[in-house]
């Protein structure tokens, strides 16, 4: 017998869970608790077979193929133009290719971001809304760890108090909502446990790192004018601008317990984020 006969491809594959940004920082890690948990997944990114990319929509096809449950991480960030567009085409595609389940990554105080909700919400699957504050992993993997190795992070934050969360606990609701019973129609706002400055922020990593990381404050047009000059990508540049000088503006300072809701416990603390992550040497001094 033709062994062939009796194998799938992987486009062939059914009950497949598609982790939309699989190589980025929740869907690295979603990826790898669904992988632990047996779960059949599709790595969606540039570099995978079939490859996704939010502007090639021809092959979409291909990677919704034979999938259940999909993450969606639009990136950079749903509230670059266009972005509900691409959420509202994906969606579509989706119900087209018999998809059940949808997860969205959002972001907390983002009007462009609630309006991607409201198409995941309309959409008539099984959905849940992850809506995030800012990720302590911005300082770890993201745009501020080279500010932190240098042991200055130049920010235009002012005293604006976020809660910063734990993308290890994002990756945990997410995969509970693409897995578990319980919630579908539910939408976790996640933060962490307490209120924190960008200077409060620095102060946990110099304690953690035992270097000396000081918070400066910037005039936000030199900020992103010094993001342009270091050749960030233009929609990077935009979104930096649009965080800092609408989002960070104190509509977010206040924590809310949809960690607790999704998962039946309490957030990581940014200062055992901070120990954690300083003893990978991922903070040291930049020589």
């Amino acid at each position: 017998m033709n062994s062939s006969r009796n194998s799938k491809t992987q486009t062939e594959q059914t009950g497949l869970t598609l982790v939309l940004g699989a190589t980025g920082k929740s869907g690295r890690r979603i990826a790898e608790r669904l992988t632990k948990k047996g779960v059949p997944i599709r790595i969606g990114s540039r570099s995978a077979t079939p490859a996704f990319d939010w502007n090639h929509e021809a092959n979409w096809d291909a990677c919704l193929n034979g999938v259940e449950a999909a993450y969606i991480n639009y990136a950079p960030d749903l509230a670059i133009p266009g972005a509900t567009d691409s959420v509202q085409a994906f969606v579509d595609k989706a119900k087209h290719c018999c998809v059940r389940r949808l997860v969205l990554l959002s972001g907390r105080g983002e009007a462009e971001a609630q309006a991607c909700e409201r198409i995941v919400q309309d959409s008539g699957l099984d959905w849940t809304v992850v809506r995030a504050s800012w990720f302590n992993q911005n300082f770890s993997e993201g745009a501020f760890v080279d500010m932190v190795q240098a042991g200055q992070i130049t920010l235009p934050a002012g005293d604006t108090l976020e809660p910063f969360v734990d993308v290890d606990d994002i990756a945990d609701v997410a995969v509970a909502a693409l897995t578990d019973p319980g919630h579908a129609g539910e939408l976790y706002e996640v933060t962490g446990s307490r209120l924190m400055t960008f200077a409060d922020a620095a102060q946990e990593l110099s304690q953690a790192s035992g270097r000396d990381i000081a918070y400066i404050q910037v005039p936000h047009d030199a900020f992103v004018a010094g993001a342009s000059e270091s050749g960030a990508p233009k929609e990077v540049v935009w979104m930096l601008d649009y965080l800092f000088s609408t989002v960070l503006d104190g509509r977010n300072a206040h924590t809310t317990d949809g960690i607790e809701r999704a998962l039946g416990r309490p957030p990581k603390d940014f200062a055992d984020f901070a120990r954690e992550t300083a003893a990978t040497g991922v903070w040291s001094a930049v020589a």
